[in-house]
């Protein structure tokens, strides 16, 4: 069995620990396979200190567990939270079977242990459910989606850590900032349900983390702005960094790959629409 989650950028911009967007690249977490089979190509057996060995065992499992990854670490993609969602799920059908319609029912108390987990929800949610995921309180809601969109996410050669990049940030923040970004997150999930992508790049501007974790990483700012400049919807940090996440029309988004800054990689991906998947076997 092989459990499927994507990769997540989080924040969107403004929605700092609140929305997450799932994106089309994937870690796989693989639960009793054959040694020989061709399944375990590329994969590696993981220890018990790993983020998805410890959610795994959290949920109940049982047995070793092995991952393969397209996801890159320390790059602001969600790779902690995908394996940790990955070792939740494949925990939950390793006990309850693969029921599809079981693992739905099972959505609420899964992402309330990945976030335990994880520390904060915004990856974790987007990884489970897919789409574009509005969470707070303990809720995970999917944002409708109403316009076709491709995503450009660049990769720079350096990694941040979560932890550092979150110590760096103030305990408050002004009033007139604090409206902003609410301003702005309202904006950002109104702009996708209803298709305004007129609208996308004022609604993923923010005043509260970004301007200060740019400043320790330049390449990620020329990054940001070259994408603004060659015609994306919207652009963002995504999560802490270093990466950065731009949303564009589909025929604009090789151009846009092409325009932004060579101390990186850009890859041209989608928003994932399914989240966490439960596969029987998948050789590929």
């Amino acid at each position: 069995m092989i459990v499927r989650v994507p990769a997540s950028s989080a924040n969107l911009g403004p929605g700092f620990d609140a929305l997450g967007m799932a994106l089309t690249v994937y870690a796989d977490v693989i639960v009793e396979p054959v040694l020989d089979d061709p399944v375990l190509a590329g994969a590696q057996l993981v220890d018990e200190n790993h983020p998805a060995s410890i959610a795994f065992r959290r949920n109940g499992g049982e047995g070793p567990l092995w991952i393969r990854s397209r996801i890159p670490v320390g790059r602001g993609m969600g790779f902690s939270g995908a394996v940790r969602v990955g070792g939740l799920v494949a925990a939950h059908a390793q006990r309850h079977g693969t029921d599809a319609t079981g693992l739905q029912r099972a959505l609420p108390d899964l992402l309330r242990l990945a976030t335990e987990l994880e520390g904060h929800a915004d990856n974790v949610a987007a990884s489970l459910y897919g789409g574009v995921v509005a969470t707070a309180a303990g809720h995970a809601v999917r944002v409708p989606i109403a316009l076709e969109s491709a995503m450009v996410v660049w990769v720079p050669s350096f990694a941040t850590s979560t932890d550092d990049s979150r110590r760096k940030l103030p305990e408050s923040v002004p009033f007139v900032d604090a409206v902003y970004n609410i301003g702005r997150t309202a904006l950002l999930v109104a702009a996708i349900a209803a298709g305004d992508v007129d609208a996308l790049r004022a609604a993923t501007e923010d005043r509260i983390h970004q301007d200060l974790r740019l400043a320790t990483a330049l390449p990620s700012r020329a990054a940001l702005t070259a994408a603004l400049d060659a015609g994306a919807w919207g652009a963002w940090l995504s999560g802490s960094g270093p990466s950065i996440a731009v949303m564009c029309a589909v025929a604009d988004a090789e151009a846009i790959a092409a325009a932004l800054p060579s101390e990186g990689h850009s890859k041209v991906l989608g928003i994932d629409r399914m989240g966490a998947l439960m596969l029987q076997r998948r050789d590929d």
